[in-house]
């Protein structure tokens, strides 16, 4: 029976909630039917016959690329900081964003 949902809109409804999430009416029809979707689909995993599959996390090899730390040519600092509005002790000088009332 894949026409019968496997989550009811009340299940879908208080998880919602639970989320602090608003559905309307119809998103909640859609949230349900797919998820119910999704609960068919992981039940045609679960048959699966997987005896003898190695579990796993990463399904392609994962390696650090890393590079020597080399100190090389950098930007004048007093000609980068020539560029700006607005500078400090060496430094940028940025309008603060925390703590400001609009």
């Amino acid at each position: 029976m894949p026409d019968v949902p496997k989550i009811s809109a009340a299940d879908v409804s208080k998880v919602a909630t639970l989320a602090r999430l608003s559905l309307t009416g119809d998103e909640l029809t859609t949230a349900t039917a797919e998820l119910s979707a999704m609960l068919d689909h992981f039940a045609d995993i679960d048959a699966l016959d997987l005896d003898g599959v190695e579990p796993m996390m990463q399904p392609t090899p994962l390696a650090n690329v890393m590079r020597e730390d080399i100190e090389g040519e950098t930007l004048d600092r007093d000609e980068v900081l020539g560029q700006a509005p607005l500078t400090e002790d060496g430094r940028f000088r940025v309008p603060p964003i925390i703590g400001i009332e609009d």
